[in-house]
């Protein structure tokens, strides 16, 4: 069925990787803003940084030829905006894509990945840098420039880290006060009301494979950065050993609350036992 404007733009049937995907979907006058985080295949794919391989097992990849083969151009409108995830080894290859999907780039957002304490989240993979950012690239077909609220926003998402590969929820609301809809999201893995969306893991009934590990969970930054030669006051240290033990009780053990926090493995212990926290055996891992 063809959608238009007016009515509902629920979940297309899930895109598979394997064989013939079905047809892109499509509206009245074609998307006018759409979203998209192709599933890159890394050169190196013997490793954790390739998603698909067989240990990890974290999603299908494509090929550089068969994303650019995409007909994105038969869905956009005259004027659309496309904004377009690409890890940072293969900008090169988003460019070309983007110029293969009908669009010419025009500026770029970073997604800064931070720990709860706003400090930079040093658990990214990389060959030679850690990387704790990714790239949104921003290109428009025809003319059309962004909405109001974008003169005032700035380039840059903070937030923290999820499970391998979702991006941030931020991005959503940024997108949809700066661009117009409709709205598409390509190589989508959940749905989102008010979007139309194409992917392997779209519908709200599949569970995207890849495994959200303790400390990947999102949410705000809530905690302070704290220099390691700080001492700090007694109601500073039972509040924040307060926040730190809610987190310890559902689950989480020290070395996790160490990593989420940028906080050494001292510091934490203190912090719990300064909130009366009890402590698991030390013989448990992470809790050492």
């Amino acid at each position: 069925m063809t959608l238009t404007e007016s009515e509902p733009q629920k979940s297309t049937r899930p895109l598979r990787l394997v064989g013939e995907p079905p047809p892109l979907p499509s509206v009245e006058g074609g998307f006018s803003t759409i979203l998209a985080d192709p599933p890159w295949r890394f050169t190196n794919r013997t490793g954790k940084v390739a998603p698909e391989h067989r240990r990890l097992d974290r999603y299908s990849t494509l090929d550089l030829d068969s994303i650019c083969n995409v007909d994105v151009g038969s869905i956009a409108a005259k004027n659309a905006h496309l904004y377009l995830w690409v890890p940072n080894a293969m900008l090169p290859d988003g460019l070309r894509v983007m110029e293969s999907w009908g669009f010419r780039y025009i500026s770029n957002i970073i997604w800064a990945k931070r720990r709860i304490d706003g400090g930079p989240d040093g658990r990214g993979v990389g060959f030679y840098f850690r990387n704790v950012t990714e790239i949104i690239l921003f290109g428009v077909r025809g003319s059309m420039r962004t909405l109001p609220p974008a003169r005032s926003q700035v380039n840059i998402i903070e937030s923290r880290k999820r499970e391998h590969s979702r991006k941030p929820d931020e991005q959503y609301e940024l997108i949809e006060s700066c661009s117009p809809g409709p709205f598409l999201e390509l190589f989508a893995r959940h749905p989102r009301e008010g979007w139309t969306v194409w992917g392997d893991e779209a519908d709200a009934d599949i569970e995207p494979r890849g495994r959200a590990h303790k400390g990947y969970e999102g949410g705000p930054i809530a905690m302070p950065y704290i220099d390691s030669n700080v001492r700090l006051p007694t109601q500073v240290s039972e509040h924040l050993g307060t926040k730190l033990m809610r987190r310890y009780e559902a689950g989480a053990s020290i070395r996790d609350l160490s990593q989420e926090t940028g906080y050494s493995i001292t510091r934490v212990r203190g912090l719990l036992e300064r909130a009366g926290t009890k402590i698991r055996p030390r013989g448990r891992a992470g809790d050492r």
